[in-house]
């Protein structure tokens, strides 16, 4: 594998509750993704949107679901990533997956909990930040209300790419652009923001604003706004190395343990 690893943003509206509508909408996204992508990146409860009530009926689709993602990174040889509501052992949870053509590669369950919209009343949260690899890549899959939280975030020269899945209203996309730019910097890491668009069945609005930025800060590529579409770039570990190696922040950087 080279240096270089393409990334496919796939921002797009959600079919609220509706795990098979939106299973059949992203196969019909899926088939036009370039077959040379090393890593496809989907929004945050993708199968059914930012749902909390119902968590009871859509949890047993996560099977089907996982199925279907590897399904789908068979066909197009690539890893393919995004979050959906899972129960286990009576306690639900939004849990991310990122998965091959063998299979689930990693999970990761969000450590924080939406308290405006009661996440944290109808889920558990993680407490293990995971880091998975593609080739030489070292990433960090992250979901939405996290990226507000820097600590849980930092890893200078613990990861190459770190990125957040999400559901994140119009009303605050200023801080969502912001934030992806700020954790960016702070890490000297590429940074993907991933985002759904459209309105959701609580009647919130959602721009999309599905981003990917370079350790410096630099907007690399960006999504439509409001639309449903794909955004496919190459982003090069030589050139990330190089700016670290030129501007080693990472050996001043803070140490600290977190409380799980």
């Amino acid at each position: 594998m080279s240096d270089l690893l393409k990334v496919s943003l796939v921002q797009s509206e959600l079919i609220w509750g509706d795990v098979e509508a939106n299973l059949n909408h992203f196969s019909e996204l899926l088939g036009k993704i370039d077959r040379e992508s090393d890593l496809i990146i989907l929004p945050e409860m993708f199968t059914s949107g930012f749902l909390m009530k119902d968590k009871d009926k859509l949890a047993p689709f996560a099977e089907m679901t996982i199925n279907w993602m590897q399904e789908w990174a068979s066909q197009i040889q690539a890893v393919i990533l995004g979050s959906i509501i899972v129960e286990e052992n009576l306690e639900y949870y939004n849990r991310l997956y990122v998965v091959n053509a063998e299979g689930v590669l990693a999970q990761y369950d969000k450590r924080h909990l939406f308290r405006m919209g009661e996440e944290q009343m109808h889920f558990q949260a993680g407490n293990e930040r995971v880091i998975f690899n593609i080739g030489k890549w070292r990433i960090c899959p992250l979901v939405c209300y996290d990226l507000r939280f820097p600590v849980w975030s930092r890893g200078v020269d613990e990861y190459d790419l770190l990125l957040y899945v999400a559901n994140w209203p119009k009303p605050r996309r200023e801080v969502w652009n912001t934030l992806l730019k700020a954790r960016a910097i702070e890490n000297q890491s590429y940074v993907i923001g991933v985002n759904r668009v459209g309105k959701d069945g609580m009647n919130l609005s959602y721009s999309g604003d599905s981003s990917l930025f370079d350790a410096k800060g630099k907007l690399l590529a960006k999504c439509e706004d409001h639309k449903t579409n794909i955004q496919n770039y190459s982003i090069s570990l030589n050139q990330l190395n190089d700016f670290r190696a030129k501007f080693p922040v990472h050996f001043d950087a803070d140490s600290f343990q977190i409380e799980k």
